[in-house]
């Protein structure tokens, strides 16, 4: 189902949950909308979904406008965070529900549960009732019976969000394999950054109930448009002074001017690890933390305290330790603009007096 929403808005009372939203969705992408609690996505969803109504602008599938059309009558499936599963129903009349509401016959019926059973990984599980099952178990309950009707748009609200961390990383993957296979155009919810950077085709950023960008996860943390979208995905400080940084010395021609610095910009080390040693200043660990596959090393640098990452195969270094700073690049924003700055000096190195 090809998507288009024009100039969608959203008020509850005063409040202004969805402002001027635009944006279109091809056939068979899983598109995940990111931000923050409050940010609006979860009315997006529910406005395309026909759960509420539009105060302005127009929902377009396939060419056709359907904001006045109940949910019933919209070709989607919706998949909500808390299941919401039948109790007194055993998993296989979770699923054909709402294929006998819409009256279709026994054996049509049958055959569609059993596809669905073998799809979801539940063979076995057909006579089990919801309090049978594990939490992941119940979310592919909950998918089979959204996918039952076969919809052309499946719309997911935090769908791993009562799930403990490792059965829903597992279910990423299933979702994102299942969506390739069946070739479904699916919208899902999220606060989570890494389960919207693993599963989806292009990203959409809402925040205050605007738009703030839309691309793949790569184009978007690669070139971030707003300095909030910069900020929210992936780990950053804000440094005020930033002429103040070795190689930004020249962003003083933009007075006001901030920078936002990711962790992957900064390499700390001693000064042998470097072989462009005048393009790094002097800093002093202060933390450093075990993340399991990398240390996450805090450290100080003039009057700002910066964030990196470093290799479990290099030295460790200690709080305490004097090292060596090298930032490769730095986001700047101000009230008008922003751009990614690289360092001056490892384009023009400063010539080193031994």
């Amino acid at each position: 189902m090809h998507i288009e929403v024009n100039g969608l808005n959203k008020k509850f009372g005063e409040f202004q949950a969805v402002k001027d939203v635009s944006f279109e969705i091809e056939k068979g992408q899983l598109i995940g909308l990111l931000g923050p609690s409050g940010g609006g996505k979860t009315s997006i969803l529910r406005m395309l979904a026909g759960l509420e109504s539009v105060d302005d602008g127009d929902i377009v599938f396939h060419g056709k406008r359907v904001n006045d059309l109940p949910p019933q009558e919209r070709g989607i499936g919706f998949v909500f965070q808390n299941y919401a599963l039948f109790k007194h129903m055993t998993v296989e009349d979770n699923i054909s529900f709402g294929l006998e509401v819409k009256k279709w016959t026994k054996a049509k019926i049958k055959a569609r549960v059993a596809e669905l059973v073998e799809l979801t990984g539940l063979s076995g599980f057909e006579k089990r009732y919801p309090h049978q099952l594990s939490g992941g178990q119940r979310q592919r309950v909950a998918f089979a019976r959204a996918l039952a009707p076969e919809p052309q748009l499946l719309l997911l609200d935090e769908p791993f969000a009562a799930i403990d961390a490792k059965i829903r990383h597992e279910l990423r993957s299933w979702l994102r394999d299942m969506i390739d296979r069946l070739g479904i155009t699916s919208i899902f919810v999220t606060h989570d950054q890494d389960e919207a950077i693993e599963v989806a085709d292009q990203i959409m950023i809402i925040n205050k109930g605007r738009l703030e960008q839309k691309g793949t996860p790569w184009e978007i943390y690669k070139n971030p448009e707003s300095p909030f979208v910069a900020g929210f995905i992936g780990e950053s400080t804000i440094v005020d002074d930033v002429s103040s940084l070795k190689g930004f010395g020249h962003a003083s021609d933009w007075p006001g001017t901030k920078a936002l610095i990711r962790p992957e910009y900064v390499e700390v080390g001693k000064a042998a690890d470097f072989e462009l040693l005048s393009a790094t200043e002097p800093g002093r660990v202060r933390h450093v933390h075990f993340r399991g596959s990398e240390w996450l090393v805090e450290v100080e640098v003039g009057t700002s305290r910066l964030v990196t990452y470093r290799s479990l195969e290099k030295e460790i270094l200690h709080p305490g330790d004097e090292v060596q700073v090298l930032i490769h690049r730095a986001y700047l924003f101000n009230d008008n603009d922003s751009w990614v700055m690289e360092n001056k000096l490892k384009e023009d190195p400063m010539p080193v007096h031994i």
